[in-house]
């Protein structure tokens, strides 16, 4: 059985974009904090790669920017590619079925506001690239519907 259960902030804007055929998409990053801590006694954070499909995608980037914190349910998928090198990079990621509202809006805002975060919750592209797959710049990306878990 292939089910895991996460709550953490998010670490940036969701990322939310087109397949060809108009599937919504829509990628973020969670840190999910361990519950104990290290040898310096601080609690450190594993970031874990998501991914959510179709209309809960645009909905979930409607809702939700860098800092928001979010429960999800989903399944682990691992995959492998080949880099420009030719080397053989290993990719896991959760595929997000639920998710949820942990904070309250106004808890939200005042997180957002705290941390110099003004985002007007309007999803947004990731123009440093930051380790994703996705190509720069917004706009729609071309993934066959072969390509599709579904």
């Amino acid at each position: 059985m292939n089910i895991t259960a996460l709550v953490g902030r998010l670490t940036k804007d969701p990322e939310l974009r087109y397949t060809q055929s108009g599937t919504a998409v829509c990628e973020f990053t969670l840190a999910v904090p361990r519950d104990f801590k290290n040898a310096q006694g601080e609690y450190e954070s594993d970031f874990i790669r998501c991914i959510v499909w179709r209309k809960s995608a645009e909905s979930f980037a409607n809702h939700f920017h860098k800092g928001s914190r979010t429960q999800v349910t989903g399944r682990i998928e691992t995959g492998s590619y080949e880099d420009k090198n030719g080397n053989t990079v290993y990719t896991t990621k959760v595929v997000v079925e639920n998710w949820g509202f942990i904070d309250t809006k106004t808890e939200n805002d005042q997180y957002r506001q705290s941390n110099g975060n003004q985002s007007n919750n309007q999803p947004q592209s990731n123009q440093q690239g930051g380790g994703s797959d996705w190509p720069q710049g917004g706009g729609t990306t071309t993934i066959s519907d072969e390509d599709l878990p579904f």
